[in-house]
């Protein structure tokens, strides 16, 4: 941990050698989601409710999603970059490192202009954990925690799986943004407004609802059930196959030359 704070400081100070232009790219991040927070805003001004969820209730749906993406985005944006780091040549000399190559993507890239998105997160979460009418007891606070926690690794997770397909591609797989950016837009608003088919799929194939929806039930009292208090650390179980998907990649990397 140590190396990796580091490399954490390290980042930290090459981004902040050029304040002007990181503000300007955090404002940016910042304003990139406050237009799905207006839409959020649009929508419910009219309709009142979507699917019997209430506009606070949304609210605190689309923060925990947009907290977990922003953190996994900040944290594992060296998985997001890695085809460059395919193309041009950097990934044989992390392997030729006395450290984990995973470790060395993770800390090659820190990026703190998400900051942006997160605080965004920050002043909605704060308005909408007391609009939101959930009496905030023990089980419901752990359960949140829990959300945040696992939509984080859940995230990571895809970001693993799109530096994976790197290995045979060479360049990243664009298909991937309708997991990563687009998971991050479909849980603006609980997954059970898309359909049945979409919900199994964010269930079974991509966990998203399993620390977007469920939980999110038993912390708004629609659903008693304490099993869904749990799911979310059913969703961080997400990263095993990922892994092995890495793993699988790396056993067939083949050097670029470059």
């Amino acid at each position: 941990m140590r190396l990796y704070f580091k490399y954490f400081s390290i980042h930290l100070k090459s981004q902040m050698q050029y304040k002007t232009s990181f503000f300007l790219t955090v404002a940016g991040q910042f304003l990139t989601s406050f237009f799905a927070f207006l839409s959020i805003c649009f929508l419910l001004g009219r309709f009142r409710q979507v699917d019997g969820f209430t506009f606070a209730e949304i609210l605190l749906c689309f923060a925990v999603v947009l907290m977990a993406f922003s953190l996994a985005e900040c944290f594992a944006r060296g998985f997001d970059t890695f085809s460059s780091v395919i193309s041009n040549g950097e990934f044989d000399r992390i392997l030729v490192r006395p450290r984990n190559e995973i470790f060395q993507v993770l800390a090659s890239r820190i990026e703190f202009s998400r900051i942006g998105r997160l605080a965004q997160a920050i002043i909605v979460i704060t308005y909408a954990i007391p609009a939101s009418g959930v009496s905030w007891t023990f089980d419901k606070i752990i359960t949140l925690i829990f959300m945040l926690i696992s939509g984080c690794a859940i995230f990571s997770g895809l970001f693993l799986i799109y530096a994976s397909f790197c290995f045979f591609t060479t360049e990243g797989l664009e298909f991937m943004n309708m997991f990563t950016d687009g998971g991050r837009e479909f849980g603006s608003y609980p997954l059970s407004i898309y359909g049945e088919g979409v919900l199994k799929f964010f269930t079974y194939v991509i966990p998203t609802a399993l620390f977007q929806y469920y939980p999110f039930l038993y912390l708004t009292g629609r659903s008693g059930n304490i099993i869904y208090m749990f799911l979310p650390l059913a969703g961080i179980l997400f990263l095993v196959p990922c892994y092995c998907f890495w793993r699988f990649g790396l056993r067939h990397y083949k050097s670029t030359g470059s």
